[in-house]
């Protein structure tokens, strides 16, 4: 035990953690030089695609001290955008430290402090690392004060890297032996291991990724899970190189894999505890927070014949992506589907990503919204997820919607054009700070509603990139909340009614109006496209019919020939309006959700 290291790196979002988990591998011999390749744990096409890390990874270092004993050092990393910050508490609950990565031309950034104060919550060992000092912009006496004030450390302790040369590598191998704490624990009490992720193997089961706190685990012991008390045996354990390696044997403070042939997927639970089925431990790991869910969408296959297929997909997922929630729910456009909880916009693009690639499902997701508290005039409390959940207008007492408070770090020069921002959508700054003369952190309190569409995109636009952003939920709060409804020739579109503020209904409606006129497809029909709160219509569109030449044939000759036949067809157009359905095109539904 004595010699393990069990630790997470954790930054901002594109401050080289990818990138120097590569060198640490390449370091540690972990990997072939042949089969190297940039950002190498990043298994998915999706993070290769974007960039960005979307899942933690665990792997197993083995450390040859020059002149000293073999540490085995299990790192975990993570993912740095806020919308997958679950998968970073995940990690910390299975750690001991934590490598803190900071990059030296950007400085301390919004989400750095997040991960911080998670690492700090969980009594962590924190070395700090300055990342790309090789850059010419890199500013490395600035961003290291910047680090002393946030964690109090001394100067000595920053550790200088660079993850596309390699500089520092050995380091940071150094500080992580010298500074983490090896894993407490007593190998000879009942098992206790914590399941810290899971995936899915289509030929295997379920694979469950765990660490073990207390006691051992053998190849063919009996195992209970118990949050589900399911029992199984342990057919294959082992630790998480690049690839699986089976051991007969893992024993307090290792980070391995177990199978069990486990099948179902809602038979694991990530969070729950593993112990020995004859002698369990008395209590769980109390493990990391619940998932909080902050953005509400529904997914409806494109054929109704899939929505079983649809539910399989999503619990496969759901075990790779423990933040991701779902909840059975029918629509009257779009027949039967799911209720999804997300983080925040870009996991559930990532989702619908991966349900298009990895299970080849084709989905339509409705407007994205939050949950809101709803109270009738007889006093009853009502959850509200759906406009449609909303009680009448005639019963309804008053709605509350969920604040956040935000935190925005910045240059001095975007302060005025992000208080702007924030103002617009009905914040109010709290706090204004000084980290140092060029960095400015910025507290709001903002409606979550607010920030779900394009509020990240527009911070990033306005300040130049120069913005970072994160966020906590705060609580409820009474607000001036009201239906929106779009109607296609008279008839309701659920899937695109939204619940918005009254002040910007009007103009959210007219949006939405002029959107949908130009991507629905011209029908033989007029189409009338029209935003209403209860029967008011306040913006209105109009797609104009497409009109066959019928009097082409007619050459010369009598006027009133002509006529008949123009009367003829707008007799035709009239029944055709009456009878005629309007199709959303799946292409519409999603760029109606794209509003600027």
């Amino acid at each position: 035990m004595k010699n393990i290291r069990n630790f997470c790196v954790i930054a901002h979002i594109d401050h080289g953690k990818s990138t120097l988990s590569d060198r640490l591998l390449e370091h540690t011999k972990t990997i072939d030089e042949r089969d190297m390749k940039d950002q190498a744990l990043d298994n998915m096409d999706l993070e290769r695609e974007r960039g960005i890390t979307i899942k933690s990874h665990a792997i197993q270092l083995v450390y040859d001290r020059p002149d000293a004993d073999t540490y085995i050092l299990n790192l975990i990393d993570t993912p740095g955008h806020v919308d997958f910050s679950y998968e970073v508490s995940r990690s910390i609950a299975a750690c001991e430290g934590a490598l803190l990565l900071v990059d030296a031309s950007q400085g301390i950034q919004a989400q750095t402090i997040s991960n911080l104060y998670l690492a700090i919550e969980h009594d962590l060992e924190i070395i700090p690392v300055l990342n790309k000092v090789d850059m010419e912009s890199a500013m490395i006496d600035e961003v290291s004060d910047e680090i002393i004030d946030l964690i109090g450390c001394e100067k000595d302790d920053i550790v200088l890297a660079s993850g596309k040369t390699g500089l520092g590598v050995e380091n940071i191998l150094e500080a992580i032996v010298n500074r983490i704490p090896a894993p407490e624990g007593d190998p000879k009490a009942p098992l206790q291991a914590l399941i810290f992720d899971s995936v899915f193997n289509p030929f295997r089961g379920v694979v469950a990724y765990f660490r073990i706190m207390n006691g051992s685990l053998r190849k063919g012991d009996k195992v209970r899970f118990f949050h589900t008390e399911n029992e199984y045996t342990a057919d294959e354990i082992g630790v998480l190189r690049m690839n699986q390696e089976p051991r007969k044997e893992l024993s307090t403070g290792n980070v391995g894999y177990i199978i069990t042939g486990v099948k179902e997927s809602k038979e694991v639970k990530v969070g729950d505890t593993l112990t020995h089925h004859e002698t369990p431990c008395a209590n769980p790991i109390k493990g990391f927070e619940e998932v909080k869910p902050m953005v509400f969408a529904g997914i409806f296959p494109i054929d109704n014949d899939d929505y079983e297929d649809l539910r399989d997909s999503l619990e496969k997922l759901q075990l790779n992506d423990a933040s991701l929630v779902f909840e059975p729910e029918t629509s009257v456009a779009l027949g039967f589907g799911f209720r999804c909880g997300f983080l925040g916009m870009l996991h559930l693009e990532i989702v619908q990503e991966r349900l298009s690639r990895e299970y080849e499902m084709d989905v339509i997701t409705t407007v994205p919204n939050v949950s809101y508290k709803a109270y009738t005039t007889k006093g009853e409390f009502l959850e509200v997820r759906t406009p449609s959940d909303l009680p009448d207008v005639g019963n309804l007492d008053y709605v509350e919607e969920p604040f956040i408070s935000a935190q925005i770090i910045t240059k001095p020069e975007f302060i005025g054009a992000i208080m702007t921002l924030c103002m617009e959508k009905r914040g109010v700054l709290t706090r204004q700070t000084y980290m140092t003369e060029t960095r400015v952190e910025l507290s709001f309190e903002l409606p979550l509603a607010e920030i779900v569409f394009d509020f990240y995109d527009r911070l990033k636009s306005i300040s130049r990139g120069y913005a970072s952003f994160d966020y906590q939920p705060l609580d409820y709060r009474q607000s001036d909340l009201v239906k929106l409804d779009i109607k296609l020739n008279g008839e309701n579109v659920d899937a695109l009614s939204a619940l918005v503020h009254r002040e910007k209904a009007e103009a959210f409606g007219r949006k939405i109006c002029k959107r949908l006129k130009e991507l629905l497809p011209r029908q033989q029909f007029m189409i009338a496209i029209q935003a209403a709160i209860g029967a008011k219509v306040i913006a209105r569109e109009t797609i104009s019919a497409l009109r066959k030449d019928v009097t082409a044939k007619c050459y010369g000759g009598d006027i009133s020939r002509k006529r008949k036949l123009l009367e003829k067809q707008k007799k035709g157009k009239k029944r055709m309006r009456q009878i005629g359905s309007v199709e959303v095109p799946q292409k519409a539904f999603l760029d109606v959700l794209k509003l600027d």
